[in-house]
């Protein structure tokens, strides 16, 4: 089973479908699969992107996660803040906020900081989901302990085999499972070969290493999934991917798919 292109949004107090991009994104409304509950203490540049207008009170208005890499910067996936998801255009941001230094989204935890700006990477393909990242501005800066380096390319924490972890409040069973309190799961980065093996082109998806890299395990049973889109790949302490889009949950030969933050600092590098 692919990742769902859709999700019920509650706007008000009707829902639509909204559909994302295909292959199939890890999409708004669910939980990392196979993981464990973490404290937002071990993973503080982790948060949660919220919009109640668009999806109402329940778990915060969370549909996708992000990571903090300066004090008023957040990645995000780009297909996160698509106007089919947010329903306005890209620098008109609305309600969003970032969710900073909350464990439980139904706590009072930490913040809500509201979103001034976006800018959506222009290299973004919605059919191939080649660059598929966006820069969200905070209003508020956060604390210098909330930030995470970003790996530049070359970085050791790109090779092969090295373990990494992913997080995110996303659906932790692939089966709308949805959990409200932090969740990471344990991978390792796989060779680019092995990627192009499992996405060649076919309808799941085509694997593109100069802006990707993917991540699981031999096994399967461990994945990011709907709702973890735009969340934080980490490895040796260094953001190397941020969540992409992949064939199912935590399927056998169907790693997660990452955008590759290199590709994000070279870009970023560049200006914007």
């Amino acid at each position: 089973m692919r990742r769902h292109l859709a999700r019920a949004l509650a706007v008000g107090a009707a829902a639509a479908l909204i559909p994302l991009s295909s292959p199939a994104h890890a999409t708004a409304g669910s939980v990392v699969v196979g993981g464990f509950p973490v404290d937002i203490s071990q993973s503080p540049w982790t948060v949660a992107l919220s919009s109640r207008d668009r999806f109402g009170g329940t778990r915060a208005g969370q549909f996708c996660g992000g990571v903090a890499v300066d004090r008023t910067t957040v990645l995000t996936a780009a297909h996160c803040v698509s106007a089919a998801v947010l329903g306005a255009p890209p620098g008109q941001p609305g309600d969003l906020k970032v969710i900073t230094g909350r464990t439980d989204l139904l706590s009072a935890q930490g913040q809500e900081i509201p979103v001034t700006a976006t800018w959506v990477n222009p290299g973004y393909n919605t059919q191939t989901n080649a660059g598929d990242f966006a820069v969200l501005t905070l209003a508020s800066p956060l604390p210098a302990s909330s930030v995470i380096r970003m790996a530049a390319a070359g970085d050791a924490a790109y090779a092969p085999g090295t373990a990494a972890t992913v997080y995110g409040w996303g659906d932790a069973t692939g089966d709308a499972d949805y959990a409200h309190s932090l969740r990471a799961a344990r991978l390792q980065v796989l060779p680019d070969a092995e990627c192009e093996r499992a996405y060649p082109g076919d309808e799941n998806g085509k694997y593109a290493a100069a802006s990707m890299l993917c991540a699981g395990v031999p096994q399967g049973g461990r994945d990011a999934c709907q709702g973890d889109s735009g969340g934080p790949l980490v490895a040796q302490g260094r953001l190397i991917g941020l969540v992409s889009w992949g064939s199912g949950c935590g399927e056998p030969g169907n790693p997660g798919v990452y955008a590759r933050v290199s590709e994000v600092v070279r870009t970023l590098a560049g200006g914007r």
